[in-house]
């Protein structure tokens, strides 16, 4: 007679494996460049739109990484993909894929558009040519939690990297980056 439990942790983790991997198919099937640049410039579009002072923001930039799509999703263990590009005077020059994991409480999924503005030229020099930038590590990003009502200051700016996570409803609050990692992509 089988204790009650003894098999329930390897099947939780058989299932959290199954899970990611059904989750991370889409991630798997990378899209191409010009798909990535449509979508980049969508999401732009929406950001002008949603976020106050976002086009202050994006004039003094010296490189803006885009991804419109991060989606994340899990069951107690976690993991976010998506897949973007730098654009410096406007012009993609790079391609770009972000993934983190995370062991906690994670439990469903969800999908959100991450700008990161680099306003510092050295900041944007040392991330385009590491070998798999990791936030919080190599650099840090300062996420931009403004409200729909309430401007944003481009010369109020220190911070070299800004981050602004945004989904159907507006900025999101709470997000960081700490262990994601970018890394570049041949498209």
């Amino acid at each position: 007679m089988r204790k009650p439990g003894v098999h329930q942790p390897a099947a939780r983790i058989s299932l959290l494996f199954l899970l990611a991997s059904l989750f991370f198919t889409n991630a798997a099937m990378a899209a191409t460049a010009e798909e990535i640049d449509a979508k980049v410039d969508a999401t732009l579009k929406v950001f002008k739109i949603r976020v106050p002072g976002a086009a202050q923001y994006l004039s003094v930039a010296k490189g803006v990484l885009v991804f419109p799509s991060v989606f994340r999703a899990g069951i107690g263990i976690g993991g976010e993909y998506g897949e973007g590009a730098m654009r410096i005077n406007g012009q993609t020059v790079e391609y770009w894929s972000t993934a983190s994991a995370s062991i906690g409480f994670t439990f469903g999924a969800q999908t959100k558009s991450l700008v990161l503005i680099f306003l510092d030229d050295a900041e944007l020099v040392k991330f385009r040519h590491s070998e798999g930038w990791r936030a919080g590590i190599d650099g840090s990003v300062a996420f931009v939690e403004w409200g729909t009502s309430e401007n944003i200051d481009t010369i109020n700016a220190k911070d070299p990297i800004l981050g602004f996570a945004f989904g159907n409803k507006g900025l999101m609050a709470n997000v960081a980056l700490e262990g994601s990692k970018f890394i570049l992509l041949n498209k």
